[in-house]
């Protein structure tokens, strides 16, 4: 079935996208936070931003990596899926979605772990992505933001 979706004006490095979803996900369930709210992801290194009510501890930031390495060792399957506005899964917003979004609304799942609206590229399961490796982090406390830097290794 074809479905009409907005076009898509970015290349991803599709490996990096695939961690995006990830670390988001690993952010929410570690510090109850929403996702990124500003995010650089490119094949040589990537930033993304959260806000969080405390500064990490480098025992968190390590934690961080060993769980996103975990996940990718996992090889959960990316799977996509399509639904409409009205039909969205629970706990899916649209609100990061332009204005001009399309009425049907592809879901990237990957495994049990995360669910989202995106229509980026994506590996077919993550042990396709590699290792990641946090390059670094940056704590803005007037913000209460949290950057992680970090590339992925093929």
């Amino acid at each position: 079935m074809d479905y009409e979706l907005n076009e898509h004006n970015k290349e991803e490095f599709p490996p990096a996208h695939t961690a995006e979803h990830l670390l988001n996900q690993t952010m929410i369930r570690l510090f109850g936070c929403g996702r990124s709210y500003n995010a650089h992801v490119e094949r040589k290194k990537s930033k993304m931003s959260f806000h969080l009510d405390h500064k990490p501890s480098r025992q968190e930031e390590k934690e961080i990596e060993r769980r996103m390495n975990e996940l990718i060792e996992e090889d959960l399957p990316v799977t996509f899926e399509f639904a409409t506005r009205d039909t969205l899964p629970d706990g899916i917003t649209l609100d990061r979605l332009p204005d001009d979004a399309s009425e049907t609304i592809r879901l990237v799942r990957i495994g049990d772990y995360d669910v989202c609206p995106c229509i980026g590229k994506h590996v077919r399961s993550t042990s396709q992505i590699g290792r990641f490796e946090m390059l670094g982090t940056n704590w803005d406390d007037m913000e209460r933001s949290f950057r992680v830097r970090f590339k992925i290794i093929q």
